[in-house]
């Protein structure tokens, strides 16, 4: 074969690459955006919406990895993770605020660094969810949400290898080191206000 046939070959095969970057960019912006969709659903504890999304995503990302799959190079690509991260986050949380058991890497059909680094940040997001149950007087509710929040980077920071094999998981796990330390700030000072309004409130009646 000459230089000129191998070239064309090579050619074909670039611009087939070309086509399923294209399309697996599409199918991981739709990823990325179906899961953010349903974290929003799930704190408006708007949940069978939330569920439909899920499902939504289980299907997307498997089209996306199904696109990219021949093309080694591309599998492998940063927009994919990122996008399946998202995924994770989104499934985590579904499944700590129900209480119901977290899927694991294998259900969700996604690498390993992916899902810790999605894991990572579900705990973080679950912060929010947290502050809703204070607000709304449920804090044993809330401590139990902090307490998955905590088992959570309890495990994670176990994994303590380079940043390059993780995709900085310990840039996630000092930022949701960060985000356990203002929840629990938040519920004891919570728990006191309410403690000091029941004194008050007996003191009122005894008089």
């Amino acid at each position: 074969m000459n230089w000129e046939e191998i070239s064309e070959a090579l050619r074909a095969e670039a611009q087939r690459m070309h086509e399923a970057r294209e399309q697996g960019l599409a199918k991981c912006r739709t990823l990325t955006q179906a899961s953010a969709r349903s974290i929003r659903h799930i704190h408006r504890h708007q949940f069978a919406e939330a569920e439909k999304l899920l499902a939504e995503t289980r299907r997307v990302s498997q089209e996306a990895r199904d696109v990219l799959r021949p093309h080694g190079s591309l599998f492998y690509a940063g927009y994919l993770h990122d996008a399946e991260k998202e995924m994770v986050e989104a499934h985590a949380v579904f499944a700590i605020v129900h209480r119901n058991a977290i899927p694991g890497p294998d259900d969700l059909g996604v690498g390993i660094m992916t899902y810790l680094n999605g894991m990572g940040e579900a705990a973080s997001e679950c912060r929010r969810f947290a502050l809703d149950e204070m607000r709304a007087g449920r804090l044993d509710e809330a401590a139990w949400i902090l307490g998955q929040m905590e088992t959570i980077y309890e495990e994670l920071i176990t994994f303590d290898y380079s940043d390059s094999m993780t995709h900085g998981l310990r840039r996630t796990c000092d930022a949701l080191r960060a985000v356990i330390e203002r929840t629990r700030s938040d519920l004891t000072t919570t728990k006191s206000q309410q403690e000091l309004v029941a004194e008050l409130r007996a003191t009122r009646e005894r008089l």
